[in-house]
């Protein structure tokens, strides 16, 4: 029997930085530019999620963060294609993106946050988000092991409450095996929290996770005036 298609719902995690060019306009003309994307933004409100965030002076390459949230592709090159027709479109570079889909996990089906289909942003100020990548090695276990170092990894997570993670599977889909996004209050709770992970017996089976961003939530138009 072929295997049932999973439901689930498509995000993408894209950053971008302002270019040069920006910083040479005249403040009227980012005005209106900043207020058309805004508005191609606003025409797709209830069809997607658009979660922005900050990354200004936090990472190299990167000014801000959009995850999307779609229930299909085409809503996500829609929105793509509608924002780069605006006069902003010209001032900006996107500089990474991170594809995946959410699906129910094989090893948390005990765990109802861990375990959930769809994903939705919290309200938490801080996002942590990167790709993750497991060795070959790791799939050639049996599930029975791979199941009892995720429990390891799962036990630390829940000495952390104030650290929320929204995980997503890119198989076939992007580089990555995962794309993992942990929203949380405190930053330093969140350093704890990766410190002890990296002392579980599952990270030997971690080939990359990164690079990870850290990311401040802010309006939309209040990110793009403070570009510069």
């Amino acid at each position: 029997m072929a295997e049932q298609t999973p439901p689930g719902r498509f995000m993408v995690y894209t950053t971008f930085r302002a270019v040069p060019t920006w910083y040479a306009l005249p403040k009227d003309e980012k005005g209106k530019a900043i207020a058309e994307y805004l508005a191609r933004a606003d025409e797709f409100k209830g069809r997607l999620t658009v979660r922005p965030y900050s990354t200004l002076g936090l990472k190299q390459g990167a000014d801000f963060l959009l995850w999307i949230i779609s229930p299909g592709l085409d809503q996500i090159q829609a929105l793509t294609e509608g924002l780069r027709k605006t006069a902003m479109a010209p001032h900006l570079e996107q500089t990474g993106s991170f594809l995946a889909v959410t699906r129910e996990s094989m090893y948390v089906k005990g765990h109802v946050e861990e375990a959930k289909v769809t994903v939705e942003p919290g309200e938490a100020t801080y996002l942590f988000v990167y790709p993750f990548v497991k060795t070959r090695e790791w799939y050639l276990l049996p599930m029975e092991e791979r199941k009892k170092l995720m429990n390891e990894h799962i036990r630390v997570g829940h000495q952390f409450p104030g650290i929320r993670i929204n995980t997503a599977y890119s198989f076939g889909l992007d580089d990555q095996d995962f794309v993992v996004a942990f929203e949380g209050e405190d930053p330093k709770e969140f350093v704890t929290l990766v410190m002890r992970l990296r002392e579980t017996k599952g990270s030997l089976y971690t080939v990359r996770d990164t690079p990870i961003f850290t990311c401040v939530k802010r309006p939309l138009e209040e990110i793009l005036w403070s570009l510069g």
